[in-house]
């Protein structure tokens, strides 16, 4: 039987006029660490926001990559451990096999870890992160999906999208697997597709356009 024509991708149109973001949200899976290190060694400057991350990635590996990417560029990068209230300029990486979700606090949001069961087939679970971080933070989001496979992160955007968040996701040539941003693209849900070269000057170029009332 001949192929099945793939889905085309459908970028958005940018959300009208916005309040600023007050966080990123990003999400990746296969071939996502290198994905992470290009970004966050490609930023100029720490983001006047905080930066939230689920990478699917075991125990223990989780806390190798935060170690490994906090030597790379300007960001703090820790393992999440639960508690840490957002902070700009900082990257929490979500630890292996555990969910990480957000708490609204005193002075924002704070991370906090669960034992869930996996969502996704996966722990942590990107839709779990993004879904967490809309009713904390609405529609003061911006969501990136990188290199992954599967569909991880798909629903999360929808709802990111629903509040009037923006969507940033990796485009197919420069992705090892175009499961992830691909379920999103494809899905109509996505602002921007870009190279990942591109990513972080795109992510950084719409964060500090209005960065009034951002967390601190």
């Amino acid at each position: 039987p001949a192929p099945k024509p793939r889905a085309a991708v459908v970028v958005r149109p940018a959300p009208p006029a916005r309040r600023s973001f007050r966080a990123v949200v990003l999400g990746s899976s296969t071939g996502g660490p290198e994905a992470l290190s290009r970004v966050l060694s490609s930023l100029p400057a720490p983001l006047p926001v905080p930066v939230v991350v689920v990478q699917h990635m075991p125990p223990v590996f989780t806390r190798q990559l935060a170690a490994r990417l906090d030597r790379l560029g300007p960001s703090t990068v820790v393992e999440a451990s639960g508690g840490e209230e957002l902070t700009a300029g900082h990257v929490y990486i979500a630890p292996g096999d555990r969910h990480l979700l957000l708490d609204r606090s005193a002075h924002g949001a704070r991370t906090r870890l669960g034992d869930g069961p996996p969502v996704n087939f996966c722990r942590p679970a990107v839709d779990v992160l993004f879904n967490s971080a809309v009713e904390v933070l609405g529609g003061d989001l911006l969501a990136v999906v990188l290199t992954g496979m599967g569909s991880d992160g798909r629903s999360g955007c929808d709802a990111v999208v629903a509040a009037g968040g923006t969507v940033v996701v990796q485009d197919e040539p420069t992705s090892v697997v175009w499961g992830m941003p691909g379920s999103v693209a494809t899905a109509g849900l996505a602002h921007h597709v870009v190279p990942l070269g591109d990513v972080a000057a795109t992510v950084t170029r719409l964060v500090t356009a209005d960065v009034a009332g951002a967390l601190r």
